[in-house]
C-alpha cells in the first residue's frame, strides 16, 4: 500500500535516503559482498553501479543526446566518437533509438512522457550499472507507454538486476520474478512472484491481494 516504506527501502539501496535531512539509517546493505554503508565507500561510484529511475521522468534541460552523454562525460569520457557509440547503444537498449535517431539535438522535454521515461533509462544504462532501481516508473504513464516500459523491463532483466517498486499488483505479477510485500515499514513476505500471489504465507499478504484492504 501507499506509505508502507517501499520507496524508502529502495532509496536505501544506493544511499539516497541520507540526502534527506533528519533521516536515520540502521542495518546493512551488501552489493557484491561489500557493505555499501561502510566508511570510505565512494558514493558517486556506488550510484554509478546502482542507477535510479524515478516516478516522474526527470530529463535534464538539454538535448536528447546530451541527456545520455551526461553520465559518461562526468565519469571522464570526452572523446566524441566514444560518446556517440555510448549514446547509440544506450538508446537502442532502451528501445528508443529508432524513434529519436533523427532528432538527437532536439530538447528532451519535447518528448512524450513514455519516451522521457525510456530516455531516463537510457541515461542510467550509459554508465553501465549493475543494478537498476525503479520507483513506480509507470505511475505517470498511459497504458500504451506502460506496456512499452514493461516490455523494456522484460528485456533488461536478462542483463541487469532490477528492483522495482509498484503498488500495481498486476504489474508486479507481469514483470517480476520475485516479489516482496511491504506493510507499515516492514517486508512481511518475500517469495517467487507466482508463489506469493497464488499461495501467500502471511494473512496480511492474502488480505491485500484479495482486496480486503489497501
Amino acid at each position: 500500500p501507499s506509505g508502507c516504506g517501499k520507496s524508502s527501502f529502495l532509496r536505501s539501496l544506493n544511499r539516497l535516503n541520507e540526502l534527506i535531512e533528519g533521516s536515520r539509517i540502521s542495518g546493512e546493505v551488501f552489493l557484491d559482498d561489500s557493505a555499501i554503508y561502510e566508511k570510505g565507500i565512494n558514493v558517486v561510484e556506488l550510484r554509478k553501479k546502482v542507477g535510479m529511475v524515478f516516478q516522474k521522468p526527470a530529463v535534464f534541460p538539454m538535448s536528447i543526446y546530451e541527456n545520455v552523454a551526461y553520465g559518461p562525460r562526468i565519469h571522464g569520457i570526452k572523446k566524441r566518437s566514444e560518446l556517440d557509440e555510448i549514446v547509440c547503444r544506450s538508446l537502442q537498449s532502451a528501445n528508443l533509438w529508432d524513434e529519436v535517431k533523427d532528432r538527437l539535438v532536439a530538447p528532451a522535454n519535447q518528448m512524450s512522457g513514455g519516451q522521457q521515461q525510456r530516455l531516463v533509462i537510457a541515461r542510467v544504462l550509459a554508465v553501465q550499472p549493475e543494478v537498476i532501481l525503479m520507483d513506480e516508473p509507470a505511475s505517470a504513464l498511459d497504458p500504451i507507454s506502460t506496456a512499452r516500459l514493461e516490455e523494456l523491463i522484460a528485456i533488461l532483466k536478462t542483463r541487469y538486476t532490477i528492483v522495482i517498486v509498484t503498488h500495481n499488483m498486476q504489474q508486479a505479477a507481469r514483470v517480476s520474478d520475485y516479489t516482496g510485500f511491504f506493510l507499515h515499514g516492514c517486508m512481511l513476505e518475500f517469495n517467487r512472484t507466482e508463489e506469493l500471489f497464488l499461495n501467500p504465507r502471511h494473512n496480511k499478504t492474502e488480505d491485500y491481494i484479495t482486496g480486503r484492504f489497501g
